[in-house]
């Protein structure tokens, strides 16, 4: 009988994967998935050229694939916002970022009043921070302490940047309904992320707002408070957004340029006249424009500068300022730059949007429901 000579079989490989928890380095979790020291050494060197390891925080995946006899193929690292990277064994070493392509997806919610609008938020399961944004966009027009007495009714839509079912990034506003006692404000923001959202009262413009940073957190509002940097009591003059180092800064009404420099504390600053008596300053920049000068005419939503942390700031910010004759003034209250910015606004193309925002959100939440 002739012996049948059997056909050579590749290794197959195997695949492992867990995540990262709390304490563990990348060394760590390799070491865990049976890779041999130097195998480990390149594996990090490799990725470490893609994205900073000291970023590494628990619930980043790590999958590594192997041969039979334990050598690798493949080890992915995914990081934040479905982000992958890939280490690949072959001839030599490659290393790839994959990063997937998000999908926009439209949201609407609704939410009764009770004691205040971040507990209805959180109890309907809408994004917290939209109680930020309302605060920001509504502060100096309604009282949330004083006028909302609790049965009001808030209704929202909003995009949601998604990668397969993980929601990625922040979500924004795109339209908000609130109603306050006979009164019934709505906002509407741009599908342009230029975030200069117009208000509406019963359905009539009320004014138009450019806020100065897109997505920021407002970290500190205007009055009386304890210096973060000298511990004692002082006037804040201005409202700070918390922000990314490098985030835009955009005006917020249209003007001209009135400074471009350093003024002490403030560290680099830009400053905009708006007509002859009201002003606005943005300071801590760590970057202004090319070409950005004395004179120059700006509009509403234009960018003047980047987030920073110049002069006398805890971390990265922009602190900004309203001044008339002189004098600070609440920014989230002021309506002279509502009045400069308003005188832009067509009143026609301004009830468009807001009938098309009403519009979607009937037909968001009816489908949700």
């Amino acid at each position: 009988m002739t012996a049948t000579a059997l056909p050579v079989m590749a290794p197959s490989p195997a695949a492992w994967s867990r995540e990262i928890a709390a304490g563990e380095t990348l060394d760590t979790v390799l070491m865990d998935a049976g890779l041999k020291a130097a195998d480990r050494a390149e594996v990090a060197l490799a990725i470490g050229v893609e994205y900073d390891l000291r970023k590494l925080r628990p619930g980043h995946v790590v999958s590594v694939i192997t041969t039979d006899h334990g050598a690798p193929q493949r080890v992915t690292l995914e990081v934040d916002d479905g982000t992958r990277i890939e280490t690949i064994f072959g001839d030599r070493l490659a290393t790839r970022v994959v990063s997937p392509e998000p999908e926009v997806e439209i949201v609407a919610g609704q939410a009764e009043v009770v004691t205040s609008i971040s507990s209805a938020l959180a109890e309907t399961g809408i994004p917290s921070r939209f109680a930020v944004d309302l605060a920001q966009i509504l502060g100096g027009t309604v009282d949330f302490r004083r006028e909302l007495s609790g049965g009001e009714t808030l209704r929202l839509l909003w995009r949601e940047m998604r990668v397969e079912d993980a929601v990625i990034g922040e979500p924004r506003l795109a339209f908000a309904s609130l109603d306050v006692g006979d009164a019934l404000y709505e906002v509407v923001w741009p599908d342009d992320e230029s975030g200069r959202a117009t208000i509406y009262l019963d359905g009539e413009v009320l004014r138009v707002f450019a806020p100065p940073v897109q997505g920021a957190r407002l970290s500190s509002v205007f009055g009386k408070r304890t210096h973060p940097v000298y511990g004692n009591v002082r006037m804040h003059t201005g409202v700070d957004f918390a922000a990314a180092r490098g985030t835009p800064v955009n005006a917020t009404a249209p003007g001209r340029i009135a400074y471009v420099g350093w003024r002490g504390g403030y560290g680099r600053v830009v400053e905009i006249a708006h007509g002859s008596d009201t002003l606005t300053r943005y300071a801590h920049l760590s970057g202004v424009p090319d070409g950005l000068a004395r004179g120059q005419r700006v509009a509403a939503g234009d960018t003047i500068g980047l987030v920073g942390a110049t002069g006398t700031a805890t971390g990265p910010n922009l602190h900004y300022e309203v001044r008339v004759n002189g004098r600070p003034t609440d920014p989230l209250s002021d309506e002279r730059l509502a009045q400069a910015t308003d005188q832009a606004a067509d009143a026609r193309e301004a009830l468009t949007r807001l009938l098309d925002a009403r519009s979607r959100l009937e037909a968001r939440l009816s489908q949700e429901l």
